[in-house]
């Protein structure tokens, strides 16, 4: 399958087709937990439109250039958050669930890392791949094959400050 393209605009409709499926579902949440980087945009529009506390969780299994190459899954040693406490119904939220290792090992991780009680934990992504080891309880666009997703901001990767300068200069 060849690689897909997003636009902003296409970018910001699936997080509101995620926002709507979600909705539907019925199920309420009282916590919003996105990985970043990919799911910082995702949680940020959830948590407002829902009006529920983000959380945000850093994570990194990409490395190499253009961030294309998995490596080893590192997690920050601790949950941001402006509230004292962690919601019992989470939702934890990602840009897409590709090799599935992040979101597989996150859940155990929030669960043993938390002081708080944890009742619930769902899962939602943009982009579903089926090469998952796990499926998220809600998602935008299932993928069959593996292709690359390349997102409006990934751009930005491949620039550096005094290159920005220039673009914007001219």
């Amino acid at each position: 399958m060849p690689d897909i393209y997003v636009s902003w605009s296409d970018y910001h409709q699936k997080i509101e087709q995620l926002a709507i499926q979600i909705y539907q579902s019925g199920w309420e949440f009282n916590q919003i937990i996105c990985l970043a980087r990919g799911g910082l945009r995702v949680g940020d529009i959830l948590s407002r439109i829902y009006q529920q506390p983000l959380a945000i969780l850093a994570a990194s299994s990409y490395s190499g250039p253009g961030k294309q190459e998995r490596s080893n899954l590192i997690f920050s040693h601790h949950l941001t958050m402006t509230t004292e406490k962690l919601g019992s119904h989470i939702l934890l939220v990602d840009d897409l669930v590709d090799s599935g290792i992040t979101l597989q090992q996150t859940v155990p991780w929030l669960k043993e890392n938390s002081d708080f009680s944890i009742e619930e934990i769902r899962t939602a992504v943009l982009w579903y791949k089926a090469c998952s080891v796990i499926a998220p309880n809600y998602y935008v666009d299932y993928l069959p094959d593996n292709p690359w997703i390349h997102q409006p901001f990934e751009h930005y990767e491949y620039m550096n400050p005094a290159e920005l300068a220039a673009k914007v200069m001219k």
